[in-house]
């Protein structure tokens, strides 16, 4: 009675179980890549890691104003936002083709 379905079952397992390994081995790999992000006109370049780790922080010494120290930590913040934001994308992408398109929950990968 069950014969067909268990063999349906197992096969359904095994997928899901190479899916899972095959994004656990994504992870790893984008935690590798590397991201160049820049604000300010270029004025401010940020290289992040996949795994949202700073890699380099260059700033232009032209975009050091000490009567506007604002500006820079606006330019900061948004180079930051930026770079992580990125660093989403680039994983929802890459795990997109994986799972074939399905929407699932950001704590997944």
């Amino acid at each position: 009675m069950f014969g067909g379905n268990a063999g349906n079952m197992a096969g359904m397992m095994k997928k899901v179980q190479k899916m899972q390994a095959d994004m656990e081995k994504m992870q790893e790999e984008l935690k590798q890549r590397t991201l160049e992000v820049t604000a300010g006109g270029g004025a401010i370049k940020v290289v992040i890691s996949g795994g949202k780790e700073i890699r380099s922080l260059k700033i232009n010494p032209e975009a050091i104003d000490p009567e506007d120290v604002e500006m820079l930590e606006d330019m900061l913040i948004a180079v930051f936002n930026e770079a992580v934001k990125k660093v989403d994308e680039m994983t929802s992408t890459e795990m997109g083709k994986l799972t074939g398109g399905m929407n699932l929950p950001k704590g997944m990968f």
